[in-house]
């Protein structure tokens, strides 16, 4: 039999998907479709037991996962590894943790690629910002409370550089990504910026998932609160009032506990109700 050469090999590609915050329920039609038409899958640290679960039966998955002073592969080796693999005619899903261009090294991995040109498609995931927030009932906006947000990470490649004047000067929402081993360093950095002791936080460790942990306070205690409570990865820590909003929300619950049925509130209710559609 004559053996394919290379130009008559079929062609392979790199599917670059984000897993959301580890919720298999929270994986996006196509994040699927993506993970059961792959040949081979490369999944990271945080994609979940759950969500690894799902992946199909006999086809090759591996661990190329990175963790603080313990990386299974480099990010140069895995970039490498997944342009090598498309090349031989495989579909390649890189699968990651969140949005693969969210603090996920996606950017690099979609670069190395297209300067082999191997064909990529990019699938969007919930960024734990967004997704762990809304779970835990913090909103990242909220009239009155914060008109914006600044997504920053507590590690970089060389050294972290960031305004953090700015960050402290600005009415909003601060997420922080990857902070939680220098929960001393932002603390420090955020009063020594201006940013009152008593500014509320939120440290949400495993959002989304079965053993999602809230944990509230205010900015100056932030360190004592890692300590304390043994916060691990993965967490994100939420900066601003919007944390406030967990105690409206709990009144207003208590509240609707305790409102007696039949009263006139319940009577424009059942008038809105009725009135017909314009």
């Amino acid at each position: 039999m004559q053996s394919v050469n290379e130009n008559q090999r079929k062609a392979g590609r790199i599917s670059l998907v984000g897993a959301g915050p580890g919720d298999p329920d929270l994986l996006t039609v196509k994040a699927m479709k993506a993970i059961n038409s792959a040949d081979l899958i490369f999944f990271d640290q945080l994609v979940s037991a759950e969500i690894r679960a799902l992946f199909p039966q006999g086809k090759p998955a591996f661990y190329v996962g990175k963790q603080k002073n313990k990386h299974s592969f480099t990010q140069e080796q895995i970039n490498r590894l997944i342009v090598l693999k498309a090349q031989q005619g495989l579909h390649v899903v890189r699968l990651k943790g969140g949005d693969p261009f969210v603090f996920g090294r996606g950017g690099e991995e979609l670069l190395q690629a297209a300067s082999a040109g191997v064909e990529v498609d990019v699938v969007p995931g919930i960024t734990a910002a967004s997704g762990c927030t809304t779970a835990a009932s913090i909103p990242l906006t909220h009239r009155g409370l914060s008109q914006a947000c600044t997504f920053i990470t507590a590690h970089a490649e060389k050294d972290l550089t960031l305004d953090w004047s700015a960050l402290a000067r600005l009415d909003q929402t601060l997420v922080i990504y990857m902070g939680i081993s220098r929960a001393s360093f932002i603390r420090d950095q955020l009063l020594c910026a201006g940013m009152k002791a008593s500014t509320p936080i939120a440290i949400i460790e495993n959002g989304c998932r079965q053993n999602q942990r809230e944990i509230l306070g205010c900015l100056n205690d932030l360190e004592v609160l890692v300590e304390v409570h043994a916060v691990t990865s993965p967490a994100i820590i939420v900066v601003g009032d919007v944390v406030l909003f967990k105690a409206q929300l709990q009144r207003a619950q208590a509240s609707a506990s305790a409102h007696v049925s039949g009263s006139d509130d319940d009577d424009v209710g059942e008038a809105l109700l009725s009135r017909p559609c314009a």
